[in-house]
């Protein structure tokens, strides 16, 4: 652990994590918007939710061009590939995923851009989590990869930072280490780069997870209700880590 990293902890150890704040600074487009909040406050089916899908879709072919408009493309099918995923449709989020990445890959090639690597990241990431172990050996590297290559480009991609490091917690053992992980995370809190409201309660909910992962239920449960207060009704913070927290 580096010494920045060390001045850090020592830091949050000092500020009691009930009186830390942070505060998100939405740049998402507003057509996206929609998609995303229903995706993460969980209240609706994928049927339900189809049509903001959809919508999103539409205006991004009707404002955008060339690689913004495939990025933006890539985004929409990142977040209903993610609603289908929750809701266990795999071979439905996978069909998403598969576009968002070929949309992501064409963007690339048309312009290199923080934004493209990051999406190529995201969509793999997902991939991981639903394709066989002998695929996931196969590709599951690019994920950092990509992720970097996105950081190259713009060092305060809050999103890159944020899969490079929830790699140290989410993976099982032995390829976790989640004092490495929280420590990222915590870097990234304190960092000044901006947040968007999704990156702000996954940064919250892996801090949760991984003080969960070392039995620090106490721990767990400040960040886990700092989640809540973004996302009130996510299930995954609000059932499945709350009811670990008890």
């Amino acid at each position: 652990m580096n010494c920045k990293s060390c001045l850090l902890c020592m830091l949050f150890a000092v500020i009691p994590a009930e009186l830390f704040t942070a505060e998100y600074q939405d740049t998402l487009s507003t057509w996206l918007i929609p998609l995303r909040e229903a995706l993460y406050e969980e209240e609706g089916s994928p049927d339900i939710i189809y049509p903001l899908y959809t919508a999103a879709k539409t205006t991004i072919q009707h404002k955008l061009q060339d690689a913004e408009q495939l990025i933006e493309l890539s985004r929409a099918e990142y977040f209903m590939g993610r609603v289908y995923q929750l809701h266990k449709q795999n071979d439905k989020a996978l069909h998403c995923y598969q576009i968002g990445y070929k949309n992501a890959e064409d963007s690339i090639a048309q312009q290199e851009t923080s934004s493209g690597w990051e999406m190529l990241s995201a969509h793999l990431g997902q991939m991981c989590m639903i394709k066989s172990k002998a695929w996931v050996m196969a590709h599951g590297l690019d994920v950092e990869r990509f992720a970097k290559n996105a950081l190259k480009l713009n060092a305060n991609n809050v999103t890159a930072q944020y899969m490079i490091a929830s790699r140290w917690v989410y993976a099982p053992w032995p390829f976790n280490n989640t004092e490495k992980g929280i420590t990222m995370m915590f870097d990234i809190l304190n960092a000044g780069a901006s947040k968007q409201k999704d990156d702000l309660f996954n940064l919250y909910v892996a801090l949760a997870y991984g003080y969960l992962r070392d039995k620090k239920k106490q721990e767990a449960r400040i960040w886990l209700d700092k989640a809540l207060s973004i996302y009130p009704t996510n299930k995954f913070a609000g059932v499945e880590l709350k009811t670990q927290c008890e």
